[in-house]
């Protein structure tokens, strides 16, 4: 496979936005694969081959999409038509919030993939989800699916580890005196995620043409017209519909719960992931040379954790696999926890840890030890 970090790297073959974008300024590179993840390739369509499933197009994976889609519109048609106390109101907020969540995890993330389907049309009709819900399907498929797949948790690269001046995640960011409190306060920001991405990261980013240190190709025709479309459908149904039965303040309120609700789900499930003590964050290089090989990158820098929790694989879409997701990013994550054990397998014969935590608590308390570990002098 070549070192470069270009749009193929991230092993995404089917989901790679337009042409014209830069991985890196500086275009990064990785050393060329030591056998490693030639290895995993050959494993996993060993186990395809010896199951007959299809890496796409799980039946599960339809059934769950049935089921968040209604749980979405059941909460937000007894948020707004239904409720009519303020307890009424407050839990269908919150669990429109948790909802929302649902849609991204195990929904729009795998369409936007290129993983739901073998039809492209239905991972783009799916993938337009993130629209419907206040995101914006093209953006993101840039930030996550380019950006951060190919440079996880290396600083000046991956945008999702940079929160400042809120907070230190990595080691060569900036440390600010009020870092030495971010493992408190922090819980409370990851709610503000959602309506930042609401109301300014997708425009900033739009207008700069920029994600960080990398440039962003901006949308032409259909692209751009589906962007501001869907804006402004979001904001019809998450305002302007309630508005005609509810007061401006009630709707505002139960907007606000619901987003921080969503904001804290996702930023903590990212967090998780990348942001604890049991994952690396490679030194920026001096040159182009990023120092290993793209998937042992993407394995040290993951972490899987609550691997054996059924029920939150089920909600978080498999993303509690995250080390298999990055390894197999166009893959249903239906396959995530067999895959799991042939990555556990390979890395065990190459001599590359793979780490992950068991429980949730456990990477609960992980992230805390990192955020207290980067907030010190």
């Amino acid at each position: 496979m070549t070192a470069t970090a270009t749009l193929r790297v991230t092993g995404d073959e089917g989901a790679a936005p337009p042409a014209g974008a830069l991985a890196s300024p500086e275009r990064l590179k990785f050393e060329p694969d030591s056998g490693f993840y030639a290895q995993l390739k050959d494993e996993a369509d060993a186990y395809f081959a010896r199951t007959g499933l299809s890496p796409k197009d799980a039946p599960a994976l339809y059934r769950k999409t049935a089921i968040i889609f209604a749980w979405f519109l059941s909460s937000y048609l007894y948020l707004v038509f239904g409720a009519n106390t303020w307890w009424q109101a407050g839990l269908a907020a919150v669990s429109l919030g948790l909802s929302v969540s649902g849609i991204g995890f195990a929904i729009q993330h795998d369409a936007n993939h290129h993983a739901y389907s073998k039809q492209r049309w239905v991972n783009g009709l799916l993938g337009f989800s993130l629209d419907v819900v206040g995101g914006s399907s093209y953006i993101w498929r840039y930030k996550h699916n380019v950006f951060h797949h190919t440079f996880p948790n290396l600083a000046g690269a991956d945008d999702d580890i940079d929160l400042r001046p809120f907070a230190r995640l990595a080691p060569a960011q900036p440390r600010r005196s009020l870092h030495r409190f971010q493992q408190y306060y922090m819980w409370a920001l990851y709610g503000f995620l959602a309506p930042k991405w609401h109301f300014v990261d997708d425009y900033k980013n739009l207008i700069n043409g920029r994600i960080g240190p990398h440039r962003l190709p901006r949308p032409r025709g259909a692209a751009m017209v589906a962007f501001f479309g869907f804006k402004l459908f979001f904001m019809t149904w998450a305002f302007v519909v309630p508005m005609f039965f509810h007061p401006w303040w009630m709707v505002l309120g139960g907007y606000a719960l619901a987003a921080g609700v969503t904001g804290t789900s996702l930023a903590i499930v990212f967090q998780l992931a990348h942001c604890v003590d049991g994952a690396d964050f490679p030194a920026p290089p001096e040159g182009q040379s990023i120092g290993m090989p793209f998937a042992e990158h993407q394995v040290r820098t993951s972490v899987d954790f609550a691997d054996g929790n059924r029920l939150l694989t089920w909600y978080l879409g498999g993303l509690n696999y995250q080390v298999v997701h990055h390894l197999f990013p166009h893959v249903c994550h239906a396959h995530y926890p067999a895959l799991a054990k042939v990555v556990a397998k390979v890395c065990e014969e190459r001599g590359v840890r793979y780490r992950h935590e068991p429980t949730l608590s456990g990477a609960l308390a992980a992230h805390f030890r990192w955020l207290r570990q980067m907030g010190e002098a």
